[in-house]
């Protein structure tokens, strides 16, 4: 049985986080060498029409690839 909240198991395959991540300094996250950081923030969408929604829509789109949360197209 484990006491602490962060722990390896299964060989070091597996990392358990129980407790929090602070990522300092110039520490990074990272997922197949792409930087993982916060999206850009997205205003709440006033589209009164498709059109404008789906430009508002296509923003978070990239907003979420430009930050490396989603993959980009290929």
């Amino acid at each position: 049985m484990n006491t602490t909240k962060n722990y390896h198991k299964d060989g070091g395959d597996v990392f358990v986080v129980g407790g929090e991540i602070r990522v300092v300094d110039e520490g990074k996250l990272t997922f197949d060498g792409t930087e993982l950081k916060p999206a850009a923030n997205q205003a709440d969408s006033a589209a009164s029409t498709i059109a404008d929604l789906r430009s508002d829509f296509n923003s978070l789109l990239a907003k979420l690839k430009a930050s490396g949360l989603m993959l980009a197209d290929e």
